[in-house]
């Protein structure tokens, strides 16, 4: 399978590509709605960025324990649940005048209720599309994913202009409801991936996964580098003040470039050697912020950076190919986990850093120049572990026994 055509042929593939662009927009122009109500009624920047992105943080506490449930619910069912918590939550927020201590209660309840159904999603993506079809099936969900939270945050923009939050939250709901019906009414049945309890299963899954010399390599390489070169984006405000737009969207466009381009164009053969090339392209543009380039040098750097973020395709592949297939929802959903985990804690991280060099824009290039750096220095440092998991030369885990009642 090569073309967009034929995998758009596959019905229930369909139904996740519109799903999962139905939800991503409703929960960014929530986000930006919560975000903007927030920061007029507490004056605080810090509460305003937990509440637009400190989802997975939150969600990271509980994962430990609640993540097996991706492969022990049906997906269809889990799917249906993650929509309707959605529609449940959005429809409280849109409740005016409510008090904001109970706000961050409405908020923070879904997500830790959807630590429980992290890597659904993308583990049915491999279950509906043809074997060796992964990798472009990923990467167009992932097109899916950037445009629409370019979509859903410019359209929430504009739409604050001339309505309240409180209808915002509604607008969102409306689309987690038609998510929540697609998947209920567009997807089969699936059986669910393995039986066993909750928290003993995601524990031992937990520690299976981690403590591979095989795939800890993998899941180190897809959150770190990208975790740094995220602090470098949240630098971008500070860097180029009102201008931090064009640079917002120069990443954009260079991440859907890098998702076509590994997705479609490159030959699947040799997508498992781009892997270190790609990861080191993700990180050395930034370091040239270290001579404060102008706004149109900043944003080629900034969109020939961002191509480097598709090295997660294939390092996805290996995580697919070698693990069971019972253990896959949990297997996807800590990676998806940990990448937001590790940019959030790359953001605090920057924000760190150029508070230590200074207030200014050049103190912010300099900052965006030490978190490019330790990116590269990381990528380094996962060269050797990453050689066990490349094609030919890591062991089978499919094999490894994982227990479902430990």
């Amino acid at each position: 399978m090569r073309t967009y055509r034929e995998l758009f042929s596959i019905g229930e593939f369909r139904v996740l590509f519109t799903t999962t662009s139905l939800n991503v927009a409703a929960g960014s122009v929530a986000s930006l709605a919560l975000g903007t109500l927030t920061y007029t009624e507490t004056g605080s920047p810090l509460l305003a960025a937990f509440v637009m992105f400190g989802g997975p943080l939150v969600r990271l506490a509980t994962s430990w324990f609640l993540l097996s449930l991706s492969d022990l619910w049906r997906p269809r069912t889990a799917l249906v649940l993650a929509a309707g918590i959605g529609v449940v939550a959005d429809l409280a927020q849109a409740v005016p005048e409510m008090p904001m201590a109970v706000r961050l209660v409405v908020l923070v309840i879904p997500w830790i209720l959807l630590s429980a159904m992290g890597g659904s999603m993308i583990a049915l993506v491999s279950d509906v599309v043809p074997e060796g079809t992964f990798i472009f099936a990923r990467a167009t969900i992932n097109i899916a994913v950037g445009v629409m939270q370019i979509v859903g945050y410019g359209l929430g923009g504009l739409l604050l202009l001339a309505f309240t939050t409180s209808q915002l939250f509604l607008g969102a709901a409306a689309c987690s409801f038609l998510a929540l019906l697609l998947v209920r009414f567009g997807l089969g049945d699936h059986p669910p991936r393995a039986s066993g309890k909750a928290v003993e299963r995601s524990r031992a899954v937990n520690r299976l996964l981690l403590g591979s010399p095989v795939l800890r390599p993998v899941y180190l390489a897809l959150w770190v580098p990208n975790g740094l070169v995220v602090g470098c984006e949240a630098l971008i405000v500070p860097y180029a003040g009102e201008r931090a737009g064009f640079l917002f969207a120069a990443t954009a466009i260079g991440m859907l470039a890098g998702d076509v381009l590994m997705g479609r164009v490159i030959a699947p053969d040799r997508r498992d050697r781009l892997v270190e090339p790609a990861r080191f392209l993700l990180a050395i543009p930034w370091l040239f912020f270290l001579l404060q380039p102008g706004l149109v040098v900043a944003c080629l750097l900034a969109a020939l950076a961002s191509v480097g973020y598709c090295a997660s395709l294939p390092l996805q592949e290996r995580l697919v190919g070698r693990t069971a297939p019972d253990i896959r929802g949990h297997v996807l959903g800590l990676h998806g986990l940990g990448m937001m985990s590790m940019q959030g804690v790359g953001a605090l991280l920057a924000g760190g850093v150029a508070t230590l060099l200074g207030s200014d824009s050049e103190a912010a290039g300099m900052a965006i120049g030490v978190m490019s750096a330790g990116s590269v220095l990381v990528t380094l440092s996962l060269v050797r572990g990453l050689q066990r998991s490349r094609d030919g030369r890591s062991p089978d885990v499919m094999a490894l026994p994982v227990p479902a009642d430990h």
